[in-house]
């Protein structure tokens, strides 16, 4: 080493320890890290909560053209007395037809007749549709159609807003939908009685058949006269009770709605990440949207509220859950939607105008962002690319600033980026491993009921994994040519080319949701162009406190939108099913909002000196959590506010042989679980002696000999008392196509929900039926048994069907087929059985248990 060699290694030695001098003590770490989530609890958090100021009745003299929450909040509370309206049922098929009717004529008497003309009709339909597994029939399900239309207006284009007032079995349904309903009855009446006209006829549709499989929407998309004409589509539904409506569909390939949405929605709340997990089927969930947009096709907006879906399809979904600004604030924005788009342009000729998505995001709540996908590919290229070439400038100027080569700052460099794969792996991996953990222990969902406990469990372990691996490197792994404050830089650098490729690599595979990504490039190749301008980053660590300052805002945003997934998705793990894990899901969800969050931050820690202590504390906290979560405050269920959910069923079956008699015959209940905990939770209330899983039958038997799918069974020594009697008769039997096949037609009497199961035996194949052909025309996507779902409505007539089958050897004077009918008796007006009644008595009090009774009869033909 020559003396100028010498004299180089001493300076940098020197400005180290400088450096390392200038830190800050390690006890003001907690001010840092505390920080973050205090700005979260004083900014995000309240915004994401903020509701408009309810609108009341007497203010509406001197507030014209509001929505007024106090009126739609005195229609909720009828419709909660009223009690579930379960299709088939009076409630559903008379009492809510003629309340929707009263209504309608109310708003004739005070609309403006000069200005508009008031249509209702009162659908009923029968019809069929091809479901992923099934055939879903109906048979006069209804619908209440109201048509408003401006005296001068000559167009044929139609706004169509729609929801649902029939309700799950067991629920009240203030929520889901009945706050919908309300909100477009005031809708309705505001617009009715406006001196403001618009240009385009509105349609409102309060379907009564949502809960049965989409029926309604079927019934009105494919049958109603009307219908041809509609245009667009506003969709609003529930996943909950209160709160804010998410906007999470829009289209699709029609921008020209988000504009819309973004000129108008007073309140708006909505991102295209909830669009893609939901398309995803992630989230196991169906709405009216997809009928219309599979049928019409009909492109739209699909809005639900979201908040309290720990209530959704429960009893618990009641009037007392719903405040009056959340009504407000759903009122204001589907009543500037309609008046927006019932005057758009587009409708004229909306063909012209479907081009391209959007990406679209709401900020806080405070205002909307949306543009093209296009515009999105120009964005997340450019700042990706961008991101790259200023952290290789900024590397150079490093080289040239400490007087090395550029070789020596990218070898630096790459293993820094090394090290942030390592770190993205981790805080990816250390809560997936803690989930995996909680799933081997039978302990998952401990966030259930607190979930404040996400934060140790797995915020807390991501967060670890960010720092963790730069901070050893940083410590064991000294550069005497690089400055540990330049060295620091250098970890960005890594995370913001990261963050570029995978904005990149997104974007071409066309994810819209790259989006996120950008915005954490824009922010960070911000404060690196002010640190490089102003040369903060050649002054020891004075440019961190640019780079804090500039990821507030992204900060804000991503704790904002990830807290808005956990408000959703923490409640769906309670109904996503027993398969899969849900801590999973839940760990994926906060280690990924916390890398957006956190990614440019955590690793400042290093700012401070002994950062191993601060990682140290962290890990005693994730500890610490871990064991409250682990005890009697981490079991998931509380009475009322956060239930297990259980299908229960009291089924009589009979297994009838070819020759008529009876080959098995029993009785028991059916425990159709929702979560992953299953039934452990009910092992030391309930007595569940002789409960089995039904997987060992479902080789000898069709569908496992049950009427749903494969979960638990619990017999019982005397038989269900059915309210009512599920008959099958067989009215011929004949040969046909020249003997190559035979016919098989029947009848079926029963309650409004039915299902058919049918299974060709060995050599037989079924050629023909009175169903829709969709599953016999696609053979190697729809395998035996056949399933087809039935109901009814206002109409209880039998159903009418045949089958045609050919058999190999042509002998039909032997068994052909299995035939299996299930006759679910949904109504909550009938009276349960008596010694059901006792054992749901016994159920824990944090059990939500949704039952009836239910007939199988197995025959074989």
């Amino acid at each position: 080493m020559d003396i100028s060699e010498s004299m180089d290694t001493a300076t940098i030695d020197l400005a180290e320890k400088s450096h390392v001098k200038n830190k800050l003590p390690w006890y003001h770490a907690s001010s840092f890290l505390l920080l973050w989530p205090a700005l979260f609890f004083a900014v995000a958090y309240p915004l994401y909560n903020a509701m408009p100021k309810p609108v009341n009745i007497d203010e509406e003299l001197y507030k014209p053209g509001q929505f007024v929450s106090e009126r739609a909040q005195h229609l909720l509370l009828e419709l909660d007395r009223l009690g579930p309206k379960i299709i088939g049922d009076e409630m559903n098929e008379k009492t809510m037809i003629e309340f929707l009717l009263r209504e309608m004529d109310s708003v004739h008497r005070e609309m403006r007749h000069d200005l508009y003309t008031l249509e209702v009709d009162v659908q009923r339909a029968s019809g069929a549709y091809l479901a992923v597994d099934s055939i879903n029939m109906y048979q006069a399900v209804q619908n209440v159609i109201v048509k408003l239309t401006p005296r001068q207006s000559n167009s044929s284009a139609y706004l169509l807003v729609n929801s649902h007032y029939d309700t799950k079995v067991g629920s009240v349904g203030a929520g889901d939908a009945g706050s919908m309903v309300v909100t477009m009855l005031e809708v309705l009446r505001q617009l009715a009685t406006s001196n403001d006209s618009f240009e385009h006829p509105v349609i409102f549709l309060f379907n009564g058949a949502e809960e049965s499989e989409l029926h309604g929407s079927h019934a009105f998309i494919t049958q109603h006269k009307w219908s041809p004409s509609c245009k667009a589509l506003i969709n609003v539904d529930s996943l909950g009770a209160g709160g804010r409506e998410l906007l999470f569909r829009a289209g699709p390939f029609h921008p020209w709605l988000i504009r819309h949405y973004k000129a108008a929605a007073k309140h708006p709340f909505g991102t295209t990440l909830a669009e893609e997990i939901f398309e995803s089927r992630i989230a196991n969930s169906k709405s009216d949207f997809g009928i219309f947009r599979d049928y019409g096709p009909l492109p739209g907006l699909d809005m639900v509220v979201q908040y309290n879906g720990f209530v959704y399809h429960t009893k618990y979904d009641r009037f007392d859950v719903i405040s009056r600004d959340s009504l407000q604030s759903t009122g204001d924005n589907l009543l500037a939607l309609v008046r927006s788009i019932s005057n758009a342009k587009e409708m004229r000729d909306i063909k012209a105008h479907a081009k391209g998505r959007s990406v679209y995001f709401d900020f806080l709540g405070l205002f909307f962002v949306s543009y093209l996908e296009s515009t999105a590919i120009f964005l997340n290229i450019g700042f990706g690319g961008g991101g790259i070439i200023i952290v290789y400038f900024s590397l150079w100027y490093m080289s040239n600033k400490l007087n090395i080569d550029v070789g020596t700052v990218v070898q630096e460099f790459a293993i820094m980026f090394l090290m942030e794969l390592v770190s993205f792996g981790l805080a990816l991996g250390l809560p997936m491993l803690i989930a995996t953990f909680y799933d081997a222990g039978k302990r998952t969902m401990t966030y259930f009921t607190n979930s404040w406990l996400v934060i140790g469990i797995y915020i807390v372990p991501s967060i670890i994994g960010l720092v963790l691996p730069v901070t050893i490197y940083l410590i064991i792994g000294r550069n005497k040519r690089i400055p540990s404050n330049y060295r620091l830089q250098i970890a960005g650098h890594a995370h913001c080319i990261f963050f570029a490729l995978l904005c990149i690599v997104l974007t071409i595979l066309s994810v819209r949701s790259a989006y996120l990504f950008m915005i954490s490039l824009l922010f960070y190749v911000g404060a690196l162009c002010i640190n490089m301008i102003s040369k903060l980053h050649e002054r020891g660590y004075f440019w961190s406190l640019v780079l804090g300052a500039c990821q507030a805002i992204p900060f804000l945003y991503f704790s904002y939108l990830f807290y808005a997934c956990l408000v959703i998705y923490i409640p769906l793990t309670g109904r996503t099913g027993t398969t899969a894990n849900p801590d999973l899901q839940i760990a994926i969800l906060c280690a990924a909002g916390t890398i957006l969050a956190l990614g440019f931050l955590a690793p400042l820690i290093n700012v401070f000196r002994y950062p191993v202590i601060i990682i140290g504390i962290m890990t005693a906290t994730t500890f610490l959590f871990v064991l409250v979560s682990v005890s009697e405050l981490g079991f998931p269920y509380r009475p009322r506010t956060n239930v297990m959910r259980l299908n229960f069923l009291q089924v009589n079956r009979k297994l009838y042989d070819y020759n008529g008699s009876i080959s098995h015959q029993d009785a028991g209940y059916y425990f159709g679980l929702h979560d992953h905990r299953k039934e452990q939770p009910l092992r030391d209330k309930l007595d569940l002696t002789g409960m089995v899983g039904i997987a060992d039958t479902c080789d000898c038997q069709m569908r496992c000999g049950l009427p749903c799918g494969t979960q638990r069974w619990l017999p019982r020594t005397q038989p269900v008392q059915m309210p009512g009697d599920t008959t099958l008769e067989l009215l011929n039997k004949t040969v046909v196509n020249s003997g190559y096949s035979i016919r098989y037609s029947f009848q079926l009497t029963g309650p409004s929900r039915m299902t058919i199961y049918l299974m060709p035996l060995e050599g037989v194949k079924m050629v023909d039926w009175s169903f829709l052909r969709g599953m016999l025309d696609s053979p190697a996507k729809y395998k035996p048994p056949y399933q087809i779902s039935f109901t009814w409505g206002a109409d209880s007539s039998p159903i009418k069907f045949y089958v045609e089958l050919t058999k190999t050897n042509g002998k039909f004077n032997e068994p052909v087929f299995e035939i299996g009918i299930a006759g679910h008796y949904l109504s909550h007006v009938h009276k349960r059985d008596a010694l059901s009644a006792l054992f749901i008595k016994e159920f824990p009090d944090f059990v939500n248990a949704v039952e009836w009774p239910t007939s199988y009869d197995r025959y074989i033909y």
